[in-house]
Formats: C-alpha cells, sequence, structure tokens
C-alpha cells in the first residue's frame, strides 16, 4: 500500500509532541513523583535520567529506526525487514497495544468522571477515608464507570479517525502544549501552599544511602514503561518519518519531554501534600484520593481539581491515540482495511475488552484468572510479559541482525551526526536486553 494512504507526519514537531504524548501517560503524574521521593530523591533522580538516557533513548531510536526504515506497523515492518519468526514480535506489541488499551480506557474514563465530579460536591469532603470510600463505591459501581469508558474510547476512536495529519497531529499539537501550560499553572499554585517546601524537601532531598540493585531496578522499570517501549507504537509513529527525518535528535526530543512532564509531575504533587499533611506513599490512591482531599482544602479547590484532572485526562488521551494507533495501523496495512473501518471495528472491541475490567472491580470480583481479577490479570499479562519480551526482541534485532541499515536510517544515510554511535551499538546488543531481562524476570 502506498505511504500516501498511510498518512505522514506534516513536521518533525507534529511527531515529537505525538511520540512525546505517546510516552507521557498517567504514570508520570502520580508514580514517578513517588518513586523519586520513596528511593532517594535527587540521588535516584539521577540514577533515572542516566537510564533514561543510555537505556531508553536507545531503545526508543531502535523502535524509531525499525519503523522509519519499513514504513510499515509493527508486523509489516518485522517482516519486511527480517522475515522469518520477526514478525511475531510485532505481533506481541500489536497484541499488548491491544490489551493496555482496554482497561487504560477503564482508568482514563475515571480521569472524565473527576473533571465532572470535583464541582459537584466532591470536594465537600477532606477526609481521605471518605474519599476512598467514595472512590470504591464509584469504581466498583456497574454501569458508571463503563459510560466513562465509553465516552474516552469515543474520544480516542475520533481522533484517529482523523488520520495522521489531520487527527493524531492536529490534537497533539493542541494537547501537549496544553498539557505543558496546566503543569505550570498547578505548580505555581502548589509551590506557594504554606508548608510546600517540606514537599520539595521530600522529592529532592539527595539521599545516597538508599541506591542500591533494587533502585536500579525500579529506576529501570520505570524508564521503559513510561516511554511507552516495547509495544510497538514507535515503531508505528515512526513508520509516519519521511526518509529524511533525524531520528536521533528525535528521538531524544521525546524522550526529554517525558522526562520532563513526569519531573514536573512531581512539583505538582509532593508539595501540595505535604502543605496539607497527607501520606506521599498512597501510590495510585494519591490521585483519585489524596489529592482530592489536598483541593478541598485549598482556597479555589474546585477550579485546581478540575485542572489537575483535565491535566491527567489529557495525559491519558495522547497515550490510548498512540495504543490504538498500533491496532489499526496492521489490519490498513497487513488487511488492506479503510482507516476508518480498522477504527470503528476496533475501537469497539477494545471497548467491549475493557468491560470485563471494570466489573472485576465490583460485581465480577470472585471472577479469578491465575488468581487475579481481570482487570489485574490484563495488566499483569501485557506490562509483565508482552511488553518486556518485546522490547528485548526490538533491541537484538537492531543491534545483531540490522545494525548496518539502523545505522543509515538513524543518520539518514550520514547526513546528521550521531556521536554515540558506539553506545548505541552496545546498549542495544547487550545492555538493553540483559536490563530488560532483568525486568521481566524480576515482575514475574
Amino acid at each position: 500500500m502506498a505511504l500516501q494512504e498511510r498518512g505522514s507526519w506534516t513536521s518533525r514537531v507534529g511527531f515529537v509532541l505525538a511520540a512525546a504524548g505517546s510516552a507521557v501517560g498517567l504514570g508520570n503524574i502520580w508514580r514517578f513523583p513517588y518513586m523519586v521521593g520513596q528511593n532517594g530523591g535527587f540521588a535516584f533522580l539521577i540514577v533515572y535520567l542516566a537510564i533514561v538516557f543510555t537505556f531508553g533513548l536507545s531503545v526508543m531510536l531502535a523502535e524509531i529506526v525499525i519503523g522509519k526504515a519499513a514504513q510499515r506497523n509493527p508486523v509489516g515492518a518485522f517482516a519486511r525487514l527480517g522475515g522469518g519468526l520477526w514478525p511475531l514480535v510485532g505481533f506481541m506489541g500489536v497484541a499488548a497495544g491491544f490489551i493496555i488499551l482496554s482497561y487504560y480506557s477503564v482508568v482514563a474514563g475515571w480521569t472524565i468522571a473527576y473533571i465532572f465530579k470535583s464541582p459537584a460536591g466532591l470536594l465537600t469532603h477532606t477526609d481521605p477515608k471518605e474519599l476512598g470510600e467514595i472512590f470504591g463505591k464509584f469504581i466498583s459501581d456497574p454501569v458508571q464507570p463503563l459510560i466513562y469508558h465509553a465516552v474516552f474510547m469515543g474520544l480516542t476512536m475520533l481522533v484517529v479517525l482523523g488520520g495522521i495529519e489531520k487527527g493524531i497531529e492536529r490534537w497533539c499539537k493542541v494537547l501537549m502544549p496544553a498539557l505543558f501550560g496546566i503543569l505550570i499553572v498547578l505548580i505555581v499554585r502548589s509551590m506557594t501552599l504554606e508548608g510546600a517546601f517540606e514537599g520539595v524537601k521530600f522529592y529532592l532531598r539527595p539521599d545516597f544511602s538508599k541506591i542500591n540493585a533494587k533502585v536500579f531496578l525500579s529506576a529501570l522499570g520505570q524508564a521503559f514503561f513510561s516511554l511507552s517501549l516495547g509495544m510497538g507504537a514507535m515503531i508505528t509513529y515512526g513508520s509516519y518519518l519521511s526518509r529524511e527525518e533525524n531520528a536521533i535528535s528525535s528521538a531524544a526530543w521525546v524522550t526529554s519531554l517525558d522526562t520532563a512532564v513526569a519531573f514536573l509531575g512531581g512539583l505538582v504533587v509532593m508539595p501540595a501534600v505535604f502543605a496539607f499533611g497527607f501520606d506521599p506513599a498512597a501510590g495510585p490512591g494519591l490521585t483519585f484520593v489524596t489529592l482530592p482531599a489536598v483541593f478541598a482544602k485549598m482556597p479555589l479547590g474546585v477550579l485546581w481539581a478540575v485542572l489537575f484532572f483535565v491535566l491527567l485526562f489529557f495525559a491519558a488521551l495522547t497515550s490510548s491515540i498512540s495504543l490504538l494507533e498500533v491496532v489499526v495501523a496492521y489490519f490498513v496495512d497487513e488487511m488492506g482495511m479503510s482507516r476508518a473501518r480498522a477504527t470503528w471495528i476496533f475501537g469497539l472491541i477494545i471497548f467491549l475488552l475493557g468491560i470485563p475490567s471494570s466489573l472485576s472491580l465490583g460485581i465480577w470480583g470472585d471472577f479469578k484468572i491465575m488468581g487475579k481479577g481481570f482487570f489485574d490479570f490484563m495488566d499483569y499479562l501485557a506490562s509483565n510479559i508482552l511488553l518486556p519480551l518485546g522490547g528485548i526482541f526490538i533491541a537484538l534485532f537492531v543491534g545483531w541482525f540490522f545494525w548496518d541499515r539502523a545505522v543509515r536510517e538513524a543518520t539518514s544515510e550520514g547526513r546528521y551526526p550521531f556521536s554515540w554511535q558506539p553506545l548505541w551499538n552496545v546498549m542495544c546488543k547487550v545492555v538493553a536486553p540483559v536490563g530488560i531481562a532483568w525486568i521481566l524476570v524480576s515482575n514475574l
């Protein structure tokens, strides 16, 4: 199928914002700040940055280069460039995108619900225990979360229906600057609260005594999952790049923007949590339980709460459109489907697959697969098995089977300088596969 039918990015800015949007997700806002605070503050941040700009950037560039060289979806890319059993790596990516989006959309739906619940009386409660009961009652309801799940999937499908230029690129050029704008506004509000500096100290005080093998593994895992690696999203987005584009610089920009959002998210969350004396170790509950209690105690709390959940919604939407695009691109490229048909059919199937994930948090809570609820099982299958396996084989493919061509694609036939090419070689051949295998075995 001709490239024209697939679409392409109209500018490098469009690609960078879309790819950064894919990488920026809900975990950047709540998980990263907590991990930094618990694992040595600024000391952990140094370790994380070192891993992101060696390990993470190397795998990111590997994915982009595969897509750029093949101009196909993950399955088609491996079939065209490697043949044999390599397309199975692409199938794992498509399957991971399919599975992750089914339950990710459920959680993203909660962010939409809380945009409306915040001004509708949610913030009359300041006790996290009460807010925890409200949240638990909401997610276990058999109907409400499904309505928001449907709304979120519908919005995701509408963006992907528009194609690359008029859908994904156009919307990411709006959503990503808006996301950064809201982040800055919330940081200013959070940092000017009385007692906020205690949160900054918790977040950034260096404690090198906490740095050990477990912390390295945490940083490695966070870097891998935060950058959306292993699922074929960057292969898919890379396939819409022109052959003359500077893949090295683009990968560096995407990695930098994703890391910036995660870091800035901490400057929103931690000062506010400490200013009002709440527990920063609340994990996922931080978002839907602790922070509403924080906002309830702030002047103009409803405004800040709505802004925060809009921020989360934007982060979720830019990720979800890349997940759906991985699936749609496969059926457009390999099965000859129209974009509209592939989007409607598989968007609907992914929505239906999300229903048992939502219900497993309530009325289907007793149904277990391998001892896990449906939601947790789907997350385990994708995050702990499919993504790490995909990441290992992507790195090995570029490092051992595709190296000379990969370098030519990265530099556009020598047009762009590539000073860290030797490092990239070692990362793809040895370090990244071993590191991701460590994540895989530890999680299992």
